[in-house]
């Protein structure tokens, strides 16, 4: 897997997290627009293996484009807004 986040798969999973309640249905008392998604719910979507979910969800959160929380032993990603737009304005500004 390439270490930059121009992958096809990673883009469609920033595009879902930036709106997840219209990509990901809500289930048990877990909201995805307000806690997140899972790298299950993701991978399910994908239709990929959750590993494989997983290991993109991975780089995206160590490029700081998603943030993370813990809540009754799963991991919830949600998009990280203020970082993607410094990104964006850094692309923008020619690097």
């Amino acid at each position: 897997m390439m270490g930059i986040p121009s992958g096809r798969i990673r883009q469609t999973i920033l595009e879902w997290l930036e709106d997840p309640a219209a990509h990901f249905p809500a289930g048990g008392r877990c909201h995805p627009a307000g806690t997140g998604v899972t790298a299950g719910a993701v991978a399910a979507k994908l239709g990929v293996p959750r590993r494989t979910a997983l290991a993109h969800l991975d780089l995206l959160t160590r490029l700081g484009l998603l943030r993370t929380r813990r809540f009754h032993c799963r991991t919830y990603y949600r998009r990280d807004e203020v970082r993607i737009a410094e990104v964006a304005r850094m692309f923008e500004k020619g690097w």
